[in-house]
């Protein structure tokens, strides 16, 4: 499989913005501020974070990521070869919540 799109966001634990230190959480953002758009897109960045956590040694069960138009988000998870799908669309007004769910997946 070759994946050769540029990746938009990206969340690391890594402590210097230059070095990617997995894992990672990629983030989407929504064509058209239409959050289902971006799915294909979403997954594809979930396979490749997966292939650069196994590529740094860091051989991580779930992979997640999200998509986003900026003040709506919704989240999803690569356990395996299945997409979990939380059905919640979370609003600019939630983002402790958004903040939380970022935060939990990155100490995961």
């Amino acid at each position: 499989m070759v994946l050769n799109r540029t990746c938009e966001f990206l969340i690391t634990k890594s402590p210097e913005m230059l070095t990617i230190i997995a894992p990672v959480i990629t983030i989407v953002e929504a064509q058209k501020e239409n959050l289902n758009l971006g799915l294909g897109q979403c997954i594809a960045e979930m396979i490749a974070a997966r292939i650069f956590n196994q590529k740094e040694g860091n051989n991580i069960s779930t992979i997640y990521g999200a998509i986003t138009s900026g003040t709506n988000w919704r989240f999803w998870q690569l356990q395996k070869q299945n997409i979990i799908i939380d059905l919640t669309e979370y609003y600019l007004n939630q983002i402790h919540l958004i903040m939380g769910i970022l935060t939990a997946s990155l100490t995961s």
